[in-house]
């Protein structure tokens, strides 16, 4: 059904091309039809007749052996820079069906590997803010999506523990300045001196395990019937994206009240083909595109290549360090990834569109005046953002047809579908 599709198709575009310009065929094997405003007679193939005697095809003005038109079945045997040309029936038909033309220019094109990745928190600069000790919230500071700064309070917790290790500190800090009195008076030894120093330094130390500063012990030592909160502070710079505090809540030790995260830098979870490995290293660029940010590329680099591959998908893990000053990358996204394994300088480069396949094999039309073009095999290299390297058959400036070119196909095939000139 496909083929009978393009049939029709090919029947109807050949139709019109030769309806526009009034194209009629004589019936009989003695001539051909002239073909509008630029008919080929017998005289002028004549005249255009080549010294060495080739063959010519009468309906199109070229040597048979030129001809596409008549010879479609050629296709398949054409080298890279072979051709086959195609007269279409008047001057004017490639500009009345929409044929749109294009320069084959030069320049740098990447080559990549293509891969899927899930972008993912930087677990470098991730972290669980947890309750020190266990107590009750007394004050939450911030919520979702705030940004804090690195030592910011984000919530206060009491704790009965936090009294003991306060009131403990600050009798210790009592019987220190006695037994210093006492040593002074030589009434005590330098022993008891000794230990109450002891016993004090380690009162404070836990106080300050627990996060309280030097200047912060002094005050609650002046002050030995005032509440006592400890502060819950951020460990660095981020935005909270996780949280668990409620104010009146009791907590335990080591239970998480929120998460902390820094998401200057994502990373990028890729997903590399085993085939693809050997040509993948750690350094190298990686491009990703997100389908929810249209029209935006994001680069990063390459930090990690997995050590083993998974045995049911024959995929490896790799990991890439992705900017994201924006903030537009968000955790959990799917983008598709592509390695830049090496960078195509001088390269002949055309639009995707100009490409047309035939017989399994890549081709472009070349514009060699307005009604003749040649369909010329080439060898494709790197394809990327639209455009294609052609690494053989194609040389820089040449005009090619970049839209709208089935038409031109269509005519090529045509005496294939029964349209033809050819015995």
């Amino acid at each position: 059904m496909k083929r009978l599709n393009e049939k029709i198709i090919g029947f109807l575009l050949v139709a019109a091309l030769a309806l526009v310009v009034g194209c009629s065929k004589q019936k009989g094997p003695a001539a051909h039809a002239e073909h509008g405003g630029d008919s080929h007679s017998k005289a002028d193939v004549a005249a255009a007749k080549p010294a060495s005697g080739k063959k010519m095809c009468e309906e199109h003005g070229l040597p048979e052996d030129e001809c596409g038109i008549c010879h479609p079945e050629r296709a398949a045997k054409l080298k890279p820079g072979e051709g086959s040309k195609v007269r279409l029936p008047a001057a004017d038909s490639a500009s009345i069906v929409g044929v749109e033309t294009a320069s084959a220019t030069v320049g740098a094109i990447p080559e990549g590997i293509e891969c899927y990745a899930e972008l993912a928190f930087n677990q470098n600069k991730l972290a669980q803010i947890a309750a020190p000790v266990g107590g009750i919230i007394q004050e939450v500071a911030v919520d979702l999506g705030s940004k804090v700064e690195e030592k910011q309070a984000v919530a206060k917790i009491w704790s009965a523990s936090i009294a003991e290790a306060v009131a403990k500190a600050v009798l210790s800090h009592q019987t220190l300045d006695r037994e210093r009195k006492l040593r002074a008076d030589r009434v005590s030894s330098e022993k008891d001196l000794q230990q109450a120093e002891a016993d004090h330094r380690a009162a404070c130390q836990q106080l300050r395990t627990l996060g309280f500063t030097e200047e912060q012990i002094d005050t609650l030592g002046g002050k030995p019937h005032e509440q006592v909160l400890m502060e819950v502070r951020a460990p660095f710079a981020g935005e909270i994206v996780e949280r668990s505090a409620v104010r009146g809540a009791l907590v335990e030790a080591g239970k998480s009240l929120f998460t902390l995260a820094d998401r200057s830098v994502m990373w990028a979870m890729l997903n590399i083909p085993e085939s693809a490995l050997a040509r993948v290293k750690v350094g190298q660029s990686v491009e990703l595109k997100v389908e929810s940010l249209p029209g935006q590329t994001f680069t990063g680099k390459l930090t990690w290549i997995g050590a083993e591959v998974d045995e049911r998908t024959r995929l490896a893990r790799a990991r890439a360090e992705v900017p994201n000053p924006d903030g537009l990358l968000k955790a959990k996204m799917f983008a598709r990834a592509r390695i830049v394994v090496r960078s195509a300088e001088g390269a002949v480069l055309v639009p995707s569109s100009a490409i047309y396949a035939l017989e399994g094999k890549p081709f472009v039309f070349v514009k060699l005046a307005d009604d003749l073009f040649e369909a010329r095999a080439v060898t494709l290299g790197v394809r990327f953002d639209g455009r294609l390297e052609v690494l053989a058959g194609l040389k820089p400036q040449e005009v090619v047809v970049v839209n709208h070119g089935f038409a031109i196909k269509s005519q090529w095939l045509s005496s294939r579908m029964g349209a033809g000139c050819a015995d």
